[in-house]
Order: structure tokens, then sequence, then C-alpha cells
């Protein structure tokens, strides 16, 4: 008796229809992986030409989504929470780009009209655009190594606008042709190690600032940081120290405010704003220069000059434009993207990655032409958005007239901002992103991600930013690889009084089958790790006729559950049958159960269903199972007449 009789009790049958065509599983593939919203079908099913038209524009241009419906209602939110980012934006681009080495006007220029850009392009309602620290100092230090900022200013800031055109360019690629998939493989263990390295360095980089020194080593390692602030103790400035401390106080104390009180967020909103303009009037009155506390300097009136001239692409520095651009427009992604989503799922709402990745790409592109540096959407900065109850993206809109305001008439009274102000600011900021806590939780859940981790974290600190991420990024492509060629197999039992089968390392009461060995392969079947699976299943044979006794069955069956392979290529297809004619050839049969369809094709078109049968090939372990056992108490059944008609 074969299995095959059995199949008649068996209810549930496995579809075993033609296999697709080549185009058609190319094309599912890469509409899966490129388009899985399908925009195409939401054009196809409006009746009007019209309609279909204004539905492209809405897909490409989420502005025209959410802006025929805007009103005053959502307006007055979006107005309290523009007003409240861009007191924020103010210190915050002075700020950051004093961390790139840049004219701190550059800052108020990076939040005037990328805004503008990504309000038209972007589809988080949530995201405030703005400069970021960590981009800002690894961008400044890849471009410090083809030109230095303090002896040749003017081409150094011709090469941070090409850096962020190129940034532009190769976020708009990503996005445009649909390779929003890449950011992934920045793991979160990967950004928290990174980000909390880049903060520690910030903050020691800020004792420039806070203890008034006029020089100060270009490198980010932490070795030449320190050796750069304590063999300089006799260049010290009190005061310069004291208004430090105090600012940084204050700082930090409105940080613990809002944490102990959500709805006073504001306060802590605020407190840069008010540091710098206490700043200013201090410095004005008190003549801070005289003291030793160096101020910010001369800030021009005006909106954003044109830069387009001044973009640089001599061969000589395209390398590091080209690299500082990628790098940095990576990290402005993974970063952007993810507070994006993180906002997102507490509003239950949608990001789209790769409209995300355009709206990037266009506000750095542009911003490259109109005197900006590399813009993403800062954790801070949206976070204050979204606590001050901003309703669509207009919030961005309202800080950059804002940003106009203020470039157009007050921006040379912030010329009197002490650098001791904003160091302070610094330092209070960055100290929130060393994530000392999730470190922890990382380590006590997963070893091998907290290695990753700390990997970015000092690789940072002791070699540079650009070799700490490298490092940490290629680390966690190994564990993925690590993954791929290890795949788990676990051997299941069945849960008593149920259909459920379960593996009997983690459920030691799930009860195995009499004479049937039931195998789950957990992941597709590769040329990298179908060697290993071979084995694999080879040895889990061996340890069940090594631990049979007197008292056990044999095993007559063999069930391979390969529900969780989800793809298989043709050096798997080959393993697999070679695996299939070995057990055969020791009396043992082979079943599967629950194939998925991409992988059915591909066994339907090599051959391999019509040498295992059709009858071999179950939709559910339970079936398979069911089948094995009938099959087994009708060989039984004719063993016993065989043997009666031998005593007969």
């Amino acid at each position: 008796m074969t299995i095959s009789a059995a199949r008649e009790n068996v209810i549930h049958k496995v579809n075993f229809s033609n296999p697709r065509s080549f185009s058609t599983t190319v094309k599912s593939d890469l509409k899966e992986t490129f388009f899985p919203d399908d925009p195409f079908r939401q054009f196809k099913n409006e009746p009007s030409t019209f309609r279909k038209a204004t539905k492209t524009v809405q897909y490409f241009l989420p502005v025209f989504e959410w802006l025929p419906k805007y009103g005053f209602k959502l307006f007055q939110y979006d107005l309290l929470a523009g007003i409240t980012i861009a007191c924020l934006a103010v210190p915050q681009g002075i700020s950051y780009a004093k961390l790139a080495n840049l004219p701190p006007i550059l800052g108020l220029y990076s939040s005037f009209i990328p805004p503008l850009i990504y309000a038209i392009f972007g589809s988080s309602k949530d995201i405030a655009v703005g400069t970021i620290a960590s981009a800002s100092v690894l961008l400044a230090s890849i471009i410090e190594e083809a030109v230095s900022a303090k002896d040749d200013p003017t081409l150094y800031l011709h090469l941070v606008f090409t850096a962020t055109f190129f940034t532009g360019i190769f976020q708009f690629a990503l996005g445009f042709f649909r390779l929003g998939i890449l950011v992934d493989f920045l793991s979160h263990s990967t950004i928290v190690g990174f980000m909390s390295g880049a903060a520690t360095i910030i903050c020691l980089q800020q004792l420039k600032g806070m203890f008034g020194l006029t020089h100060f080593t270009p490198k980010t390692d932490v070795v030449s940081v320190l050796r750069s602030v304590f063999t300089q103790t006799h260049h010290w400035r009190w005061q310069s120290a004291l208004a430090g401390v105090c600012f940084l106080v204050f700082l930090l104390a409105t940080k613990h405010v809002k944490k102990k009180k959500p709805s006073l967020y504001w306060i802590s909103a605020l407190a840069p704003m008010v540091t710098v303009v206490i700043g200013c009037l201090a410095a004005y009155f008190c003549h801070a220069e005289k003291h030793g506390i160096p101020i910010v300097g001369h800030l021009s009136k005006g909106i954003n000059p044109s830069s387009i001239q001044f973009l640089n692409f001599d061969p000589k520095y395209l390398p590091y434009t080209i690299k500082a651009g990628i790098m940095t427009g990576f990290l402005a992604l993974a970063e952007g993207i993810a507070i994006a989503r993180s906002f997102a799922t507490i509003k239950n709402n949608q990001i789209d990655g790769n409209k995300e990745m355009v709206a990037f790409g266009m506000m750095n592109l542009v911003g490259s032409f109109t005197s900006c540096y590399l813009t993403t959407g800062p954790f801070s900065k949206t976070a204050v958005n979204y606590s001050a109850g901003c309703k669509t993206a207009m919030s961005n809109v309202v800080m950059a007239v804002c940003m106009m305001l203020i470039l157009l008439f007050i921006a040379p009274l912030f010329g009197y901002t002490p650098l001791v102000t904003l160091s302070a600011i610094i330092m209070a900021a960055m100290l929130g992103l060393i994530e000392y806590e999730e470190a922890y939780h990382i380590y006590k859940v997963d070893k091998y991600d907290f290695c990753i981790c700390m990997s970015a974290y000092l690789g940072v600190i002791f070699l540079s930013m650009d070799v700490g991420l490298m490092i940490s990024l290629g680390l966690s492509i190994v564990r993925a690889l690590i993954c791929v060629a290890r795949p788990p197999i676990s051997n299941l039992g069945n849960m008593s009084n149920t259909q459920m089968y379960r593996d009997i390392e983690q459920y030691p009461s799930a009860e195995k089958i009499p004479g049937v060995l039931i195998l789950q392969l957990g992941s597709p079947i590769y040329f990298a790790n179908c060697t290993y699976v071979r084995e694999r299943i080879s040895r889990w044979m061996d340890h069940e006729q090594s631990t049979s006794d007197s008292n056990s069955t044999d095993i007559d069956h063999i069930i391979l559950d390969i529900g969780g392979v989800t793809a298989i290529d043709m050096t798997g297809i080959g393993m697999l049958t070679e695996v299939l004619k070995s057990i055969e050839r020791k009396g043992i049969n082979v079943v599967l159960a629950n194939p998925k369809r991409e992988v059915m094709e591909k066994l339907m078109l090599s051959n391999l269903v019509e040498t295992i049968g059709k009858d071999s090939i179950f939709l559910s372990i339970n079936d398979a199972v069911e089948a094995c056992r009938f099959n087994l108490r009708s060989s039984k059944k004719q063993d016993v007449g065989d043997d009666t008609d031998n005593v007969v």
C-alpha cells in the first residue's frame, strides 16, 4: 500500500495548476518589490481621464492630496506648531552650521527653502525639516580630508554645496527607482550605536566653545579631541566656562520639566531660543569679546542667495564630494524615514519610504542651488512639531515663512550670540541622543545585535564616523549572510489533542509520531545554504535512528514541511533531488507539505514533482501525517496477512 491510496481520505488538495510564465513572474516580483502600494490599480479604476490624471498628480505630489481638503481649523494647529519649531530652528541652525565648519547664516538658509520643498513632495504629516548634528560632523570630517575650512573657507564652502548636490541626486535616484529597501540595511542597532557615538564626539567637541578655545583639532576621534582640549589648559577661560555651565544647566532643567510633564513640552522647545536671546543681550551689553567670550559674528540680511555657480566638479575633489554626499545622504535618509515612520505609527498613518526619498532628494538638490547644506527630518524638531499638534506639512511652510522674516529683518541681531551658548545648546541636545538605556536593552535581548551596536559606537569615537558606520554595517551584513547560510531546521511533534505541530526542543510536551520524522525547513534554499540543509537533514535522520530503542518504530516516512521555504534556486532543487533519492534508497518514503506557490512552480518546471509524485505532496502537515498513518496501518495489515499465509 502506498501513500497515494490514502489521498482519497484527504479533503484538501494541493494546487498543481500550470506555472506562470517568466514574464508574469518577473512582473509580479518587480511590482511587489518596487510598487507594493500598487498605485497603477488605483489609477485604472478611475472612471474618467481627468480623475486618473488627478490621482496620478496626487500620488507623485502629496501636497495636492491634502491641500484641497485644508481649512482654517487645521491651520490653527499648524500655525502654532510652525512658530514653535521656527523658534527651535534658529539656534539649532546656527549651532549645527558651526559643527559643519560653515558660516552660521547657512543654518538659517537651510531652514527656509528645504521645508517649502518638503511640503510639496513629502508624505509625512509630522516631519519638521532641518539640519542634523551627526550629518553635519560627518560632512565636515570628509570634506576636511580634501581642504581645510580655515585655510581655504571659500573652496570648502563650495565643496559642501557640491556634496549636498550629490546627496540630492543620490536620494532622489533611490526614491525614483524605488530602492527604499536599501535603507533597511541600516539596522536599529547600527543606528543606535552610530548616533550615540556621534553624540559623544559632538559633546566632547563642544568643550572648545565651553572653554573659549580658538585652536582645535579637525579630527573626530575621542583621543585627538581630548588631547586638543587638555593640552591647552593654559588657554581655558573661566568666564566662558561659567557661562556655558549656566546655560547647560538651564537647558537640561527644561528637558527634565518636559520629561516629568509632557504637556509642558513648549518650555523645552523655547529654551534654546531663550538661551540665545539671553546670550545675545549679555554679549551686547557686557561686551563679551573683551572678556574672552567669542561671538558668532556678522550675519547678513536677506534670503538665500544663489549658489549653483559655486558647485565644484573638479576631478581632484570629486571623490571627496561624492563620498560625503552618499554617506551623509544615506545617514540622513535612515534617520529621517525612521523618525517619519515612528510618528506615523502613533497616528496610525502610512509613510511611503520612496516618496520620502524623493522629497529629501528634491529639497537637498534645490538646497544646493540656494546656499543650503544637507537637511532631513531631525528627531528633536519633529518631536516638538508633533507635540505642538501639527496636522499637515503646512507647519513646515509656517516655519519657512518665519525664517524668511527673520532673514529679512532681524538676522544680524543673532550675530551677538556667544559661541559658548551654541555649545551649550548642542551639548544639551546631544546628551539626549546617547541611548545607553536602549543599548542595555539590546544587550539583554540579543548579544550579537549588541556587538553590532558597540562596534558602531567604538568605531565612531576611536576611529572616525564613516569608518565606524562601515564596520557596523559590515557586521550587520555578515549576520544576515550567516542567517541565510545556516537556516533553522526543526524536528516537529504533535501537540496533544490538536492538529498543531511544534518544535520538540521548544515544546518538550510535543509528541513524536511513531514511524514518522517531521522536519521543518525555515528559510529560502539557495546555493549558499543547500549543503548545510542536506547535512542537517542527514543528521536528524541519524539522530532519530541512534536514539531509537527496541520498542521504537523505525522511520518509515519523512515529512518535509517547506512552508517556510519562500524561494529555491537550481542548486537547491538539485540538492533536494539528491536528498529524496538518498532517503528513498534507504526504503523511507518522503513527503512534502505546505509548498509555496513560487516553490511549487520551480518544482514542477524541474520535473521534481513527477519524480516524487503528486500523491506525495500535501497541503498541510496534518494531512501528510494522516496519510502516513494510513499507509503504516495498511502496511501492518498486509504484513499480518502475509504471515498468516505463510503459517497456513
